[in-house]
This record gives structure tokens, sequence and C-alpha cells, in this order.
């Protein structure tokens, strides 16, 4: 069994806007192992730090949990998942300025998400890319939880989103 650290984001509904009976539910349903952030109105953050077999097991088993104990809250973001460069050069203790200049000097680099005044990446396809690359060791702990979130985001937005797309627009960023 290993540790995974990872947040889930909620935006809540009317009716579950009582933080201390959020708690006690969630407490309850199994998270335990999660601190509750409810500092902003109508959304709930819980940072888990939850023993697991895999990263996938340790999220997919936290969003059945409160599932369960706040059934009409909707997810709004796993992370982590979305970085900047200052994000990634953080994590990999480096400064901004040579995770840029890696950036930039290799066409190979993960295309970004988001790209605009602020670029962002997928942690997990960043980290995936900086794997045995020379000064480089991603935490494989971090890249499989990254990857965990990375996978329930995409699920997230494309079970938003297919519905509304038009079946030669699914084809075209298949």
């Amino acid at each position: 069994m290993t540790e995974y650290s990872f947040i889930l984001k909620y935006r809540l509904s009317d009716e579950d806007r009582d933080a201390d009976a959020l708690v006690e539910r969630l407490g309850e349903a199994g998270c335990t192992d999660a601190l509750v952030g409810v500092g902003i109105a109508g959304r709930l953050a819980l940072d888990f730090t939850r023993e697991a077999g895999s990263a996938r097991e340790a999220v997919r088993s936290a969003l059945t949990d409160i599932k369960v104990a706040i059934p009409t809250a909707t997810l709004v973001e796993a992370a982590p998942d979305l970085v900047g460069l200052t994000d990634v050069a953080d994590l990999m203790g480096v400064a901004r300025q040579s995770m840029r200049k890696l950036m930039l000097g290799h066409d190979d680099f993960p295309l970004p998400v988001h790209d605009g005044s602020v670029v962002l990446w997928h942690l997990a396809d960043v980290l995936e890319w900086l794997d045995g690359r020379k000064g480089y060791e991603p935490d494989p702990v971090v890249r499989e939880t990254a990857a965990a979130a990375r996978a329930v985001n995409i699920a997230r937005e494309s079970h938003r989103y297919v519905t509304d797309a038009p079946e030669n627009l699914k084809r075209l960023v298949a």
C-alpha cells in the first residue's frame, strides 16, 4: 500500500452548505483521511492522503466516498493536474527559467492544454516527458497521482461536453 496525495474540488448545492454537517457526513462515509476546506461559499475542497494499491484506486475510492456523503455535489476538478511551468519547476526543485529553457529547447515537449497569457499543461504529460532525462527524476507516486487526476478531469469534461459536440467535430479531434 502506498500513500497518495490529491485534491478533489466540488461545487455544492444550496442544501449542502452547512460546513459542520458536511464534515460529519464525510467522516461517516470514510473521508477521515482528508482535510476539508470550505472557505469559498458553495465550494468544497478535500485534500486527501489516502493509502491504496494504486493512485487510480485511491482517487476512485475517494470519489465514491464523497458521492455517498454528498450525492448532490458536482466535481469541479481533481488535482494535481493542470500546471504552469512554475509549478513544474517547483516540483522538480529547479528554477522556472531552467524549466522554460528545457521546454523551448525541445520540439517534443508536451503540448499545452491551454496556450495563452497563462500556459497550462497536464502535469502527468510533463512528468512522463521528464522521466529519464538527465537531472530530472520525477517522483513515481506523484507521476501516478497526476495521471489519475488527469483521467478524472478528462472523463468529467468528456461527460459534460460529448453530447454537445457535432459528430463531424468529434471525428476531427479524435
